[in-house]
């Protein structure tokens, strides 16, 4: 089997990548196991680099808060602020403290350097202003989307003024009091401001729909993405919230729901604007549900890329990524019945498998299910190998600088 195994192998550069897929898909999904590790990211960084130079990919988007991402942005765009600023301010979860993420922004900044508009890499984060532990005040994306509109369209059209705007947002840590994540009677949710701010978001937003042909020739194209972007994340921050303060049983299904449908509504955005690679965690970017099991029981909702996949067809392709070993967190060398034991077993560092070839290698052979020890890595699981277009494989993961939590 093992000379089988290795005729479905294939170096991890761009040119082998899209001949694999046979196509430049609008969205090129590649998924992590787990968070935290730069050599991972290193072989992002570098599969988008060759994507930019040979196959006219011009944005990355990351599992980030999509607002803060427009620092970014503009830092990669316009050289707005300073490199260290721009990685304090332009990342959640802690992203921003990746020498690789680091490395990336430094590239992107340097690319784009006597480019013009069009010929400029982009940089999006396209996860909503979420945490673990808390979800944002709506107050960024909607005071920014009533300032676009004020500016451009009658007043007596708003829903609002931007004074009563304010009033019902209140103080911003009422939205982000982390108890609320546990405690649904702690979130804000549910209160008669939220609920009234639900139905100014979407007057806002009809107006922005109903206005389109004026807007789009009253804007620069950044100016209408952005308004878009503020629309889709007020929306879904304030969904969000009222889901937070709701005390059934499905809540942590709906939230995860939440999450990941904010997710594929900025995926099928940056998607208009031309092709993309994306990079997030195999389980976001998956073609089938999210499956977990939390405090409340089992929870499972459709992933970010099985929406996207739903509406993009052939133009969605997703690469899954997975690892031998992971010796720092206790993931030791794969049984050998598992897919990444196989792989292991060829003694290349990086490998790029294709799974239709890797699955007539096994023939009637079933691949064992790998388990880990340390919950913050996923192993491939066997069932969905059909619903991959490649396997991305690190044999080894050194233990390198701790730049992201792990407990």
């Amino acid at each position: 089997m093992t000379a089988a195994v290795t005729a479905a192998v294939h170096p991890v550069d761009a040119t082998t990548v899209l001949r694999l897929l046979a196509t430049r898909p609008r969205l090129l999904a590649l998924g992590e196991p787990t968070h935290g590790e730069d050599v991972l990211l290193d072989v992002r960084n570098e599969l988008f680099r060759q994507l930019v130079e040979q196959a006219g990919y011009r944005t990355i988007a990351i599992e980030s808060d999509c607002l803060r991402g427009l620092v970014v942005d503009d830092h990669i765009t316009s050289g707005t602020g300073t490199l260290d600023d721009v990685m304090t301010r332009g990342f959640s979860h802690g992203f921003g403290a990746s020498p690789a993420n680091r490395e990336l922004v430094r590239w992107m900044r340097a690319y784009n350097e006597g480019r013009t508009a069009t010929e400029q890499v982009r940089f999006a984060g396209f996860d909503g202003p979420l945490e673990l532990t808390e979800a944002a005040s709506p107050r960024q994306a909607l005071t920014a989307l009533h300032g676009y509109l004020a500016a451009r369209v009658d007043t007596d059209a708003l829903p609002c003024t931007a004074e009563t705007l304010d009033r019902l947002l209140g103080a911003d840590d009422r939205w982000t009091d982390p108890a609320a994540m546990m405690e649904p009677a702690r979130s804000i949710g549910h209160t008669p401001e939220a609920r009234e701010l639900r139905l100014v978001a979407d007057d806002l937003v009809a107006l922005l729909d109903a206005q389109t042909p004026h807007l789009v020739a009253a804007s620069t194209p950044q100016e209408w993405d952005r308004a878009r972007l503020f629309g889709r994340t007020a929306v879904g921050l304030l969904r969000y919230h009222a889901a937070m303060a709701d005390p059934a049983p499905s809540r942590m299904s709906r939230l995860g729901a939440l999450r990941d449908s904010m997710m594929a509504d900025n995926l099928l955005a940056l998607a208009e604007r031309g092709p993309a690679l994306v990079h997030a965690n195999n389980a976001h970017l998956q073609r089938h549900r999210i499956t977990m099991r939390m405090w409340q029981g089992p929870v499972q909702w459709w992933s970010a890329g099985a929406i996207a996949a739903a509406r993009l067809g052939e133009e969605y392709a997703f690469l899954a990524t997975a690892l031998g070993t992971l010796h720092h967190h206790g993931v030791r060398t794969p049984p050998p019945d598992t897919i990444e034991g196989l792989l292991h077993a060829l003694s290349e560092d990086r490998l790029l498998a294709d799974p239709g070839r890797l699955a007539e290698a096994l023939g009637d052979a079933v691949p064992a299910a790998r388990v880990s020890p340390w919950f913050g890595y996923a192993p491939l699981d066997p069932a969905q190998l059909a619903g991959i277009d490649g396997l991305v494989f690190v044999r080894d993961v050194p233990e390198g600088q701790r730049w992201w939590p792990t407990a």
